[in-house]
């Protein structure tokens, strides 16, 4: 008998399902007391080592080489870090009818967050869009929402912020920005090991994001937020965030065509400036919110999850209208536009084949 296939449109990812058992866990089995402690401890130095991480694999100099590509990345920071905030904001029309205060401060959170890396590549390659471009746009905005993010917190969020205040400035300087400047500094040595090890540190990663969500959501159980949040806000809140990222993907596909860039660079543009990052999202939620995290990360995750899988049949479907495009004995490829300053990856990449 035939095993059950899921549809190849369907990503499972192991790691939001990780996320979920370790909700579940906290939930089920918060950690107290003197664990408590130990937990929050490890959690601020898994943070640290995250950022240290962050800041050795990001190469400074292949950033400012994609600067010279100025518009693509000044559209794709625009999505993120402008229109994003303002839909944000605009979603606080919904309180509390459909969304309860704690989730609209996590929602807007989700807003101010910096865009993914590894989801924006891997899709743009998929559909054949402007891969250098994705990874100079994702790793740009990584390291300006370092900055950014918690600046916008303090502006949007301001006292009403789940716990935070100005002294977070500082936490984010001590726990995110200086380990992650310390990462830049001793790249040159520490850089080559974290490529060898890629997949190694790549679990280490995952393990401190777990460790995070953990000790938020057992705090959370503690102070009784599974009491505060229904089933009926759950799905409400899964509403707005499909209609959040409806919004920014026909804002960023047809705003980046209105803006004349060719087809590879608007692919690029629509997956990077569509999504936001889990794995920068947490631990700055951590040092931001401290012990109301828990309800502020909520939002977060479900928007990934709920991008990965629209992102999904998206890229697949640019890949099927690109193949249509594709240059053949008699149909000689077009001439190359002016903002077509990065080559399409060949066909031959292991993420352009179709998945069995």
């Amino acid at each position: 008998m035939r095993r059950p296939v899921l549809p190849a449109w369907l990503p499972l990812d192991g790691f939001v399902l990780a996320l979920v058992g370790t909700v579940v866990l906290a939930a089920s089995v918060p950690v107290t007391g003197r664990a408590a402690e130990v937990a929050d401890g490890g959690s601020t130095v898994a943070v640290a080592g995250l950022f240290f991480l962050y800041g050795a694999r990001l190469s400074a100099r292949e950033t400012v080489a994609g600067l010279r590509h100025w518009r693509l990345h000044v559209t794709v920071l625009a999505c993120t870090f402008v229109v994003f905030p303002v839909l944000g904001l605009a979603a606080g029309g919904l309180v509390p009818l459909v969304l309860t205060p704690q989730l609209h401060t996590g929602l807007l959170f989700l807003c101010l967050v910096p865009s993914t890396i590894q989801s924006s590549i891997a899709f743009t390659s998929i559909a054949r869009g402007n891969v250098p471009a994705a990874i100079c746009a994702g790793s740009l905005s990584s390291l300006v929402g370092v900055v950014i993010t918690p600046l916008l917190a303090g502006l949007l969020l301001g006292g009403s912020g789940g716990g935070f205040s100005g002294g977070s400035l500082l936490a984010i300087a001590l726990h995110l920005l200086l380990p992650f400047l310390a990462g830049q500094a001793l790249r040159r040595w520490v850089g080559p090991f974290v490529l060898r090890h890629r997949k190694l540190l790549g679990y280490a990663d995952r393990g401190s994001i777990l460790l995070v969500v953990y000790t938020a959501f057992s705090r959370g159980t503690a102070d009784g937020v599974w009491h505060q949040v229904g089933w009926a806000r759950l799905g409400g809140l899964l509403g707005v965030e499909a209609v959040l990222l409806t919004v920014l993907l026909t804002l960023t596909a047809y705003g980046a065509r209105r803006l004349g860039f060719d087809r590879q660079d608007r692919v690029a543009i629509t997956f990077a400036g569509s999504k936001k990052s889990l794995a920068a999202g947490l631990p700055m939620a951590s040092v931001l919110f401290g012990a109301d995290a828990g309800p502020v990360v909520l939002p977060l995750m479900l928007f990934h999850q709920l991008q990965l899988i629209v992102c999904a049949v998206l890229a697949r479907r640019y890949a099927a209208s690109g193949a249509d495009r594709a240059p053949t004995p008699d149909r000689p490829a077009s001439r190359p536009t002016a903002h077509a300053t990065h080559p399409a990856p060949p066909p031959s990449q292991p993420s352009d084949r179709p998945r069995r």
